[in-house]
């Protein structure tokens, strides 16, 4: 796969300017000249190849050749809304939630949760889902909502019919209960304390499954990567 770089701004075929970080990697980074071929994305679901006109310190110009739909998403809706970890293990969650195909990502509010990202931690999420996005070729990125209430989360009106709430008390496993995935699948990890009973019960009253990753207690990252795993396999069709 050529080397990616992304860009906000519309593409189209012809001389396109790229600027600022993706232009400083470009060419003090990988050091590419004239010539050389790249790809561009801006996550509208297309791939940009391109050509290497000219290199400056700031800028580069390059030659988009076309657009070229690329589907790498996967066939399902997933959305995970998860507590955050402390330190850099949420970092490490974003890369690999988007490594996965992760739809829409949702910082949740708990009420054990220890840790509420401000915007700037936020901003850092979209740019790891960029930094992502261009290792794993996806040229669609997952969207990072704002921080959400657990309480918010089960009132929304638009959430798929399938949503799952991971409980370490919980009798039941993941995989029986996958079903619907057309729709769309969301998934609840709560912070390390676990939900509360009373958070568990609001959720089994708002219609959401409450099921089990298994009989050991797993870190936040571990179980948002491990039921989104399982999800995108059944996405795929593998049980």
């Amino acid at each position: 796969m050529s080397d990616r770089f992304y860009t906000p701004l519309p593409l189209e075929p012809g001389d396109f300017v790229l600027e600022g970080a993706e232009a400083h990697h470009l060419a003090t980074v990988r050091r590419f000249e004239p010539g050389d071929r790249i790809v561009l994305f801006n996550g509208d679901g297309h791939d940009y190849p391109a050509e290497v006109v000219s290199v400056g310190k700031k800028t580069a110009v390059v030659h988009i050749v076309a657009g070229v739909p690329t589907d790498r998403e996967l066939p399902c809706p997933l959305q995970v809304a998860a507590a955050l970890p402390k330190g850099d293990r949420a970092e490490w969650m974003i890369e690999k939630l988007t490594e996965i195909g992760t739809t829409e990502f949702i910082p949740l509010h708990t009420e054990r949760s220890v840790v509420t990202p401000r915007e700037g931690r936020l901003d850092k999420f979209s740019r790891i889902v960029i930094e992502a996005s261009k290792q794993c070729g996806r040229n669609r990125l997952m969207c990072i909502q704002p921080v959400t209430s657990l309480l918010d989360l089960l009132r929304r009106a638009a959430a798929p019919r399938q949503r799952l709430l991971f409980h370490t008390a919980a009798e039941r496993g993941l995989t029986a209960e996958i079903c619907s995935l057309e729709e769309g699948v969301m998934l609840a990890i709560g912070p390390e304390g676990g939900f509360t009973e009373g958070e568990v019960r609001a959720a089994e009253a708002a219609g959401w499954q409450v099921l089990s990753l298994g009989p050991r207690p797993l870190r936040i990252e571990t179980a948002a990567i491990v039921a989104a795993g399982v999800v995108a396999a059944r996405c795929y069709g593998v049980t």
